[in-house]
């Protein structure tokens, strides 16, 4: 086991570039089942959780190639599907397996996968999924921890989802492509990373209008076939708000290229009213931050609003902030686990319910913490960055689930970042700390 080391204090400065998106790599991965033959797939983030998606679908019987030096391009052979199944041991790791059911009952008629259950953010359901495809026609039985689902015809439905949830949107998408007749989603869940799954299945040839809105609409096709060219999926909103609220929280300036920009508009209006100079130039995205960090409440929400996946980072910048800030979570139940990491280094934080006021401090202390989540993973990292001292964090593997190359990217905006085994022990800056960025010193502890 691993842990990452920071020594903080340092503004960032520099260029980074987004990573394809983890949310929109895996649903376009399982779509593939919809329609045999070989699929290439670019600007594959190299993650854990799509190591997961790959070996799911190479037990379904898809096998995968990717291209040598990296995740990057992928290359996957669904010609055939010898097992409908996506097993526990796989959804358990990555709940987004799920996705996979309604893909496998579209292809194969039948589909045995495992419930996903709770998880350190909440219950998350899939009761939404359920209604939907049972809408399109399908059967279910749920027995020993399995949701157990056949359809000997699809039909088009009108589907009125009690929720916007992506995957619920996701899985009942994918299936309504193979249906015959007109399906209608109501209430459908509008992320970026839907309207990206929404263009691969155009491109695969099926019938969509309304993605990005709440209403989607499908007209099932007979047969999809693999894309005519390569489809490259959309940057990684998430992990560029990330990088720049790294810059935010340490006082810096940084670009981050190959962003979503037409996505990230809640999140760069929260920036602009907490202090942060935002700008936008084609794809990249300019942040600085010159003076004091600015109070702003937030409340998390379906997008366009604020991203829930934002609210963890979020909570670190405003422990800075000169004065009370309000963040209300609608969204996940469960998911302020990290303020209690925060506070052990020094933020001040309250909870009620849904709802974190935080008082900002005038700086934050290095300190061993301890990850709960991805997002709360990223948090704790923000809060290193901007910490005095060293800090700690353990529990790496959710980080590896969602950030590409986190270290590598970090160090070259300057930050003091490593990754070493959980028995080293670490104590203080080489001289070389202060060499100028570029020196293979600037990140070494």
């Amino acid at each position: 086991m691993d842990k990452l080391v920071i020594h903080g204090g340092r503004p960032l400065h520099g260029h980074v570039a987004a990573s394809g998106a983890k949310n929109a790599a895996l649903p376009i991965l399982i779509a593939t089942l919809l329609a045999p033959g070989e699929h290439r797939i670019d600007n594959v983030p190299e993650l854990v959780d799509v190591s997961f998606s790959l070996s799911l679908l190479g037990r379904i019987g898809c096998p995968s190639l990717v291209h040598p030096g990296g995740v990057s391009r992928v290359r996957l052979d669904t010609t055939r599907i010898a097992f409908s199944e996506a097993p526990y041991d796989v959804v358990r790791k990555m709940r987004a397996s799920v996705v996979a059911l309604g893909p496998l009952l579209a292809r194969c008629g039948h589909a045995r996968v495992s419930l996903p259950g709770g998880c350190a953010i909440g219950v998350r359901p899939i009761d939404q999924h359920l209604k939907g495809l049972e809408a399109l026609g399908c059967e279910f039985e749920l027995s020993g921890g399995y949701v157990n689902g056949r359809v000997d015809h699809l039909r088009g439905a009108e589907i009125h989802l009690d929720m916007p949830t992506v995957t619920g949107t996701e899985n009942i998408l994918m299936a309504a492509t193979l249906a015959d007749g007109v399906s209608v989603i109501h209430n459908a869940a509008r992320e970026p990373e839907i309207v990206d799954l929404a263009r691969f299945l155009r491109a695969m040839g099926a019938r969509i209008r309304g993605e990005g809105t709440s209403t989607i609409e499908v007209d099932g096709v007979p047969a999809l076939r693999p894309a005519r060219r390569p489809y490259r999926i959309m940057s990684d909103r998430i992990e560029a708000g990330t990088y720049l609220v790294a810059g935010a929280i340490t006082g810096g300036a940084v670009t981050v290229e190959h962003a979503p920009v037409d996505s990230m508009e809640a999140l760069f209006a929260s920036l602009r009213r907490a202090g942060c100079e935002v700008s936008t130039d084609g794809d990249r995205v300019h942040l600085r931050r010159d003076g004091p960090l600015r109070p702003v409440d937030i409340e998390t929400a379906p997008h366009p609003g604020f991203p829930t996946d934002m609210q963890a980072q979020w909570m670190a910048l405003m422990s800075l902030a000169e004065g009370e800030s309000t963040i209300r979570e609608t969204i996940f139940e469960n998911r302020f686990m990290h303020a209690a990491e925060l506070m052990r280094m020094g933020a001040r934080i309250e909870l009620d319910g849904g709802t974190a006021r935080v008082r900002g401090v005038q700086a934050l202390q290095g300190a061993t913490v301890m990850a709960t989540d991805l997002r709360a993973s990223a948090s704790l990292v923000l809060a290193g960055l901007a910490a005095q001292g060293h800090t700690e964090m353990l529990r790496l593997y959710h980080l590896d689930r969602g950030y590409e190359r986190l270290v590598e990217k970090l160090q070259g905006l300057g930050a003091r970042v490593r990754r070493v085994p959980d028995d080293v022990r670490v104590t203080a800056l080489p001289a070389a700390e202060d060499a100028a960025p570029g020196d293979p010193g600037r990140a070494a502890i």
